[in-house]
């Protein structure tokens, strides 16, 4: 079974979090989520979540993707954060997948993985990006890296997610009984 963390800080945006997170595991892919803290992670507009674990604990050997959800809030405290640099790191310097939406592509251009790169944003954010080359289009992949715009792009994105760790047609099956159209 494919193994996925996606790591929450305070404020990050709702949907963008948990559209990935309920479309992966409808997949059958096990999803943990990963907090700064252990405490439970306040989104942008205040709805709670209770971690799973705390980053200090994940294992890049033990995952096959990590994923940073946007929230401008959120992706500032990530990107402040040492242990997450390293973690994305090690999770690039392995060739894990790596995912991020909205916002969050900005922490991984600040974390230096996005060099040579195409990649997506969230259309204000364009130049914080650089160096990567902007794409603009809802869901973006090169190589191990998948990016998404921001919010309305949000199932979308956990589809493509869902079909890089499972395949195309198992996505197809959970957008189809999503009622999403996906090809």
């Amino acid at each position: 079974m494919a193994k996925v963390a996606i790591i929450l800080a305070e404020g990050f945006e709702e949907v963008e979090a948990v559209a990935p997170i309920d479309v992966l595991r409808r997949a059958g892919v096990e999803v943990i989520i990963a907090g700064l803290t252990p405490d439970p992670v306040p989104s942008a507009r205040d709805v709670k979540i209770v971690p799973d674990t705390t980053v200090d604990n994940l294992n890049p050997q033990e995952l096959d993707m990590v994923i940073l959800p946007g929230g401008a809030g959120g992706v500032e405290r990530l990107k402040a954060d040492p242990r997450v640099e390293r973690f994305i790191k090690a999770m690039q310097d392995k060739k894990k997948l790596i995912g991020a939406i909205c916002a969050a592509p900005t922490a991984l251009a600040k974390f230096c993985v996005l060099e040579g790169k195409r990649a997506t944003v969230y259309p204000s954010l364009v130049e914080e990006i650089k160096p990567a080359q902007f794409v603009d289009q809802t869901v973006v992949e090169d190589e191990n890296l998948i990016t998404s715009q921001g919010p309305g792009t949000a199932l979308e994105f956990g589809l493509k997610l869902a079909e890089k760790l499972v395949g195309k047609e198992k996505a197809r099956e959970v957008a189809r009984r999503m009622l999403v159209n996906y090809e």
